[in-house]
């Protein structure tokens, strides 16, 4: 599961979502142009996790989930939430079940999708974090949210 990184989850969760919800001719509850609204959530969300990547690249920074970390990063959007990156793709994710007409299956698609974020690459990143910066990231933890 290492190599399953989180873009590459969030394009697999998006096919997949598309494949049943349209392959299975589940009822969609969200109809047209109402699932319009998903774009601006799937736009605003991918633009969050960009530009909180960008700011890994500009600090010269470990961007790899499975990687070691080397800094500490608290500006930007991560003065508001310790994970602006998978929350970027947690939000893209449920604009891509709007615009996909909110099937059922879409949206327990997108809650599996943020449960395995939270349960599976933020608790591995976090303890990484933890055993590279202590006390520093502890504190870091205490000021800023995990998600919002």
């Amino acid at each position: 599961m290492k190599k399953l990184l989180p873009p590459i989850l969030f394009i697999l969760f998006a096919v997949v979502m598309g494949l049943i919800c349209w392959g299975f001719g589940f009822k969609h509850i969200i109809v047209f142009p109402y699932n319009l609204i998903g774009i601006p959530l799937l736009l605003t969300g991918l633009i969050l996790a960009q530009s909180s990547k960008m700011l890994f690249l500009n600090l010269k920074t470990n961007i790899d989930t499975f990687g070691q970390p080397d800094k500490l990063v608290t500006s930007g959007f991560y003065k508001f939430t310790r994970n602006p990156m998978y929350l970027g793709f947690v939000i893209a994710i449920f604009g891509v079940a709007i615009l996909y007409q909110g099937s059922i299956s879409s949206f327990i698609l997108a809650i599996l999708f943020f449960v395995i974020s939270d349960q599976w690459y933020i608790k591995f990143e976090e303890n990484a974090m933890v055993s590279k910066f202590g006390n520093e990231y502890l504190q870091y933890c205490k000021k800023t949210r995990r998600w919002i």
